[in-house]
Order: structure tokens, then C-alpha cells, then sequence
């Protein structure tokens, strides 16, 4: 069977500014996408924006705007939220463009002439922000139970849908077609909604009410109702009925969306589809709230609200995609947080994955010339061959948390064996073995890159390209052991992930001279009992990203490590470093440097121009304290 993949998100309402629930729908999509370009497959992701009706028109009139200007402008900033994500979507369908007002119109029509939309007159309680009629039970006291604002009562004469008419039909195809909706409960609660008579669907507003829409092409006083507008982008920007692009994709559409859009997509859209004699769409992916960090829906009355935008300003973009997806399972209500981001970040990104790439690139410079050994067999290292095909599944059961947390275990793995052999250390009785255990790690690098790619593409790319292997790459290759190499190294490379801290930019080591404050420099023995001095190994050392005078190391403790920034990069090349053993001062107060955290001090004596730092013969162990 041909591997044919397409993805939606909702359209998004020009109504408002982009905001986090936006963002993540948008980033799972995107992740989606990717991954299955990535697996081979041909694929196409459709996101946009929905530009009719009456909450749009009412702001475009409180802006002073003529509604084409008004959503001309706001739908050009989910454009630019969606680049500053890294977003790659492969169309950007606005309702007001002509291609979507025809394929509107020609199934109105269509549906009209089959007898399945009539007039009558109405009266009902009205949302307007949901441009919906609700019952009386589905209100929360008289409040719409999404937006909690009071509702109208309307009466009026519109076009119906004889949706009804469907109801038996949907039922029997949801009990059919059992994972349709995904997760399994929200197609138990639409279930539970066609349990009882869901009446016929309003399509049409009267023109000189609300004047901002797609007239019905048999009578010109009305505009179409935006469910019956909106809901059609997902064929007509596959230009339906008569593009090649709709047989290709349409029978494989996943649609993703918020629980708050439920009813419309579980039981509008599939009626609408039947009576228009279109096939149904593969899945209904419905995403569950993101919760301040209080736990309580997101509010600006509340000031509980996380911007996505701003800390992909703070953290970068690919750290957020990572978090979101890491941290939310999908489906499920998840409280977000910018210190839950800062945890992953520092812990998986920095610690765990940057770390890894950092302490491997010096020994390679320090043991192998500069160069990716040649292939070896991996040993337990060769597990991360069989990671592919699991999280295959995993994506495919919207279980993309559990995917990443297997793929960061695997890069903990990497950390555990470098520790293990310490190739350092191995190198001196058998060089051989060291380049091999180096080999592994890099092979296992190689491979935890490709399966981290659709979370986070830029940063994979950039530790690809860290280690000298090729950019571009496929998810089969992940399945396969002695890829990677042999290969020079490139002589430059940034810090993957630098440790950001939320303290305020403070001087430290290298960084400029303290004056005296006091005449009197002497110290008690009870002051230097306070100072904590303890050996430790740097077992990696690389050029700051920001400062060319400064090396950042990697110190080993014994049962901990450190990050220390230092300014020493005029005496020491990053490889000679590797190895030696140095004193820290270790109860120093963390300060970042030029962008890094500094968890300490190395000590070294200094005269004149020259400076050597003071090492440890011998050995001692990392951690010891020096007395």
C-alpha cells in the first residue's frame, strides 16, 4: 500500500491573538508531519484560518477595520507565530480565498438540490463567540459552557441542515469504526450526545445581520452559518473534487483538534460529509486543555497564562516544541509551566543530550585525531536499532511523550556507558578500545538525532552537523548500526543547549578583577573552612558560543558533574584539558556567564602574561577534598 499521510490542524479563528493552545495543536501537527516525511511517506500538512462570521465582523467593526483588512492583518500573525515554531506546513488555507468560497458553494448546492437543507424559523439560545445555538442543558447556569459568557436568545428565519436524518447512520459508524475518535473516551462522550435526538444544524445567517460570509449560491440574502464554511477547508485546499490531490490524500486525513470544537468535528462534519457524498476523514484527534501552573484553566484575570511565544524568545523554539511534546499527553487536561520547561530543558536538553555531544567531540579531538573512528559493533548500544519500529507505534497511538521519553533514555544510556568505560582512562592501556567505545557513542548519537528530529529539526541538525555527518537524513537509518563514519570532525561547534538559569548576568571567574574592599586581607580559619575545595576530571571542554576568551568544561565529581565557564581559552586548547584533574571550588554560587551557568571555580596560579592551572597528580579520585 502507498504510504500517503495528511494532517490537519483546526483553522484558527482571526478572532484573537495566537496563543498556547494554538501553538501546541500546531507543534503536534507539525511533529506529525514530519515524522512521517521523515518514515517515507508523502505527506501534506494543512493549517490556516477561519475568516467569516459574526465574532470576526463584530471585531473588524470595534477595530474600525473593513472585515478583509481586519483579517487580512491578523491572519498574517498566525503566519509568523507558526515561523517562529519552525513550523513547515505545506499549505496555509484562509477561508476568504476564492478556491475555498467555490468548493463551499458547489457542496451547499449540491446538498440543497439532494433535499437535505430546508428554511424555517428558529429560537434558541445563541453564543456568539461559538456562532452556535445550545440547549438549555448543555448551559452552565445561563453561560456557554466554553467561552462562560451569557448567551441570546435568538429568533430567526435560516437554512437547516437535516442533520437528524444522519444521526442512526453516525452511531453505526462510530461502533464500527471504533477508533475514528482518538482518544477512546471522547468517542464515548459522542456517543453519548447521539444517544438522544440532536435536531437539525442552522447554516445560514440573514445577510443584513451579519453581511461577512459565503452568500448560498440559491439565495443571496443569507451568508453560510462558519461551521458549514469552515469545516470544508479540509477539501478545498485539496481542491475537491477534481485535484489529484484529494484521491491521493483525503482517505488518510487526521484531523487534530481541542476538545472545545468536539461536537462540530465529531457530528457536523461527519453528517455534512455523507449528505455530500465524501468519504469520511481516517481520524478525529481531539487534544485536551493546557492548565496554568495552578492547575485552573488558563485565564488573564487569573494571570495564570504561559506565553509560548516569549519563551521561545527565552529558551529557543526546538526546547519548546520538546517540552510540549514531552510533557503533555495527548488527549489528557496538562498544567504547563515556564519552570516545568526549565526542568526538561536543563535536565534532558543540557544535561543530558548537549552534554553528551559536548564531552564526546573533545575526546575524539583528545583520542582520535579529530575523526569518527572506523565502525565497530555496537554491543547493548546496538538497542537503539529496534527503537524505530516502537516508537513507530507509539506516534501512531498519539503517544508521543512516551516516544520521546524512550528516545531520552536511550541518550542516558550513552551517558551511562561513556561513564562506565571512561575512555580516558582506557586509552592509556588500549587506544583501540577507547576509539571503539568512542565509535559507539557517536553511532548512538547519530542515531537518537534522527528520532529526536521531528520534535526538535534544527537543533538535530545542528548536532549532525557537530559531529561532521551528513544533514539529511531518514528514519530507516535509525535502524541500522555503522553509518556514522569514519569522518573528520568540523573544528568548530556551538554548545547544543546552553544552561540558562533565571538569575541576573554575574561576574566570575575570567570574567574581570574584584578590588580589594578591605585593608585588612587576612582570614580567620574558620573564614577558609568555608571555602569547599574538592579534585575534579573535566571530561569535556569546548569553546564558549559567545566569548571567545572563555572554555566551557564539563567537571566530573565523582558522583556528579558540573558545568564551569572559565577564562582560559588564551593558555589552553578544549582537547589538552580532557583528562586533567583540577581543583574546584565547589560551594561557589552558580553565575552565568556570557549566556551560561557556571556551577563553580577551577583555581589557577597566574603571573604576568602567563597563567597554569593548579592539577592534581596521582590518584586521587574526582570529589576528594583538598585540605
Amino acid at each position: 500500500m502507498e504510504k500517503v499521510f495528511y494532517i490537519t490542524t483546526p483553522i484558527y479563528y482571526v478572532n484573537a491573538e495566537p496563543h498556547l493552545g494554538h501553538a501546541y495543536t500546531t507543534v503536534v501537527a507539525d511533529f506529525l508531519a514530519r515524522w512521517h516525511r521523515l518514515d517515507g511517506y508523502q505527506t501534506f500538512f494543512l493549517t490556516g484560518t477561519d475568516e467569516h462570521g459574526e465574532t470576526v465582523y463584530r471585531a473588524a467593526q470595534r477595530a474600525g477595520e473593513e472585515p478583509q483588512a481586519f483579517v487580512d492583518r491578523v491572519s498574517q500573525r498566525f503566519r509568523k507565530a507558526w515561523e517562529l515554531l519552525g513550523i513547515a506546513y505545506d499549505d496555509f488555507i484562509r477561508t476568504t480565498e476564492e478556491r475555498h468560497k467555490r468548493v463551499v458553494q458547489r457542496v451547499l448546492q449540491r446538498v440543497y438540490e439532494a433535499g437535505d437543507i430546508y428554511y424555517g424559523e428558529y429560537e434558541g439560545l445563541y453564543c456568539v463567540s461559538c456562532e452556535r445555538f445550545y440547549t438549555e442543558k448543555e448551559l452552565q447556569g445561563d453561560l456557554c459552557p466554553i467561552h462562560g459568557r451569557p448567551v441570546e436568545r435568538r429568533r430567526e428565519g435560516n437554512y437547516f441542515f437535516r442533520m437528524e436524518k444522519y444521526r442512526e447512520w453516525l452511531i453505526d459508524y462510530l461502533q464500527t469504526h471504533p477508533d475514528l475518535i482518538r482518544p477512546e473516551g471522547y468517542r464515548n462522550e459522542v456517543l453519548s450526545m447521539l444517544s438522544e435526538p440532536i435536531g437539525d444544524l442552522s447554516i445560514s445567517r440573514p445577510k443584513a445581520r451579519v453581511p461577512w460570509g459565503i452568500p448560498l449560491p440559491w439565495d443571496e440574502v443569507h451568508v453560510t452559518y462558519v461551521w458549514f464554511d469552515a469545516l470544508l477547508n479540509y477539501v478545498s485546499a485539496l481542491g475537491y473534487p477534481d485535484d489529484p490531490r484529494f484521491a491521493t490524500f483525503w482517505p488518510q486525513a487526521w484531523h487534530l483538534i481541542g476538545k472545545d470544537i468536539l461536537k462540530p468535528h465529531a457530528v457536523f462534519w461527519p453528517t455534512m460529509l455523507k449528505a455530500a457524498g465524501i468519504p469520511m476523514y481516517r481520524h478525529l484527534n481531539v487534544g485536551g486543555f493546557l492548565l496554568g501552573p495552578d492547575g485552573r484553566k488558563m485565564s488573564k484575570t487569573l494571570g495564570n497564562v504561559v506565553d509560548p511565544f516569549a519563551l521561545t524568545e527565552k529558551y529557543g523554539r526546538d526546547a519548546v516544541r520538546y517540552y510540549l511534546l514531552r510533557e503533555i499527553p495527548y488527549g489528557q487536561d496538562t498544567p504547563v509551566s515556564e519552570e516545568a520547561l526549565r526542568a526538561r530543558y536543563e535536565a534532558d536538553l543540557a544535561d543530558d543530550l548537549g552534554n553528551l555531544l559536548q564531552r564526546t567531540r573533545a575526546m575524539l579531538f583528545r583520542f582520535a585525531d579529530g575523526r569518527i573512528p572506523e565502525p565497530v559493533p555496537g554491543e547493548e548500544l546496538e538497542e537503539g536499532t529496534r527503537l524505530a519500529g516502537r516508537l513507530r507505534g507509539l506516534v501512531r497511538d498519539l503517544r508521543f511523550h512516551v516516544a520521546l521519553e524512550e528516545t531520552m533514555a536511550y541518550v542516558k544510556a550513552l551517558n551511562r556507558y561513556i561513564n562506565e568505560k571512561r575512555p580516558w582512562e582506557l586509552f592509556k592501556e588500549d587506544p583501540r578500545e577507547a576509539k571503539a567505545v568512542l565509535y559507539r557513542v557517536v553511532e548512538g548519537l547519530r542515531i537518537a538525532s534522527i528520532l529526536l528530529t521531528p520534535a526538535m529539526p534544527d537543533k538535530m541538525t545542528e548536532l549532525r552537523r557537530a559531529l561532521g555527518l551528513r544533514e539529511e537524513v531518514r528514519l530507516e537509518e535509525a535502524e541500522r548500526w555503522g553509518l556514522a563514519g569514519p569522518l573528520p570532525l568540523p573544528q568548530e561547534a556551538g554548545v547544543l543547549f546552553p544552561k540558562e538559569a533565571p538569575r541576573e548576568e554575574a561576574r566570575g571567574s575570567g570574567e574581570g578583577k574584584m578590588e580589594d574592599s578591605a585593608e585588612d586581607r587576612s582570614i580567620s580559619i574558620e573564614d577558609f573552612a568555608k571555602v569547599e575545595l574538592r579534585v575534579a576530571e573535566v571530561v569535556a571542554a569546548e569553546k564558549h558560543p559567545g566569548a571567545d576568551r572563555l572554555l566551557v568544561l564539563r567537571l566530573s565529581l565523582g558522583n556528579e558533574e558540573r558545568t564551569v565557564v572559565s577564562g582560559i581559552a588564551k593558555w589552553y586548547r578544549p582537547e589538552e584539558l580532557v583528562g586533567k584533574k583540577v581543583v574546584l571550588v565547589a560551594n561557589l554560587k552558580p553565575a552565568k556567564l556570557r549566556g551560561v551557568e557556571s556551577q563553580g571555580m577551577i583555581l589557577a596560579a597566574s603571573e604576568g602574561d602567563k597563567l597554569t592551572l593548579v592539577t592534581v597528580e596521582g590518584e586521587i579520585p574526582p570529589g576528594a577534598v583538598v585540605k
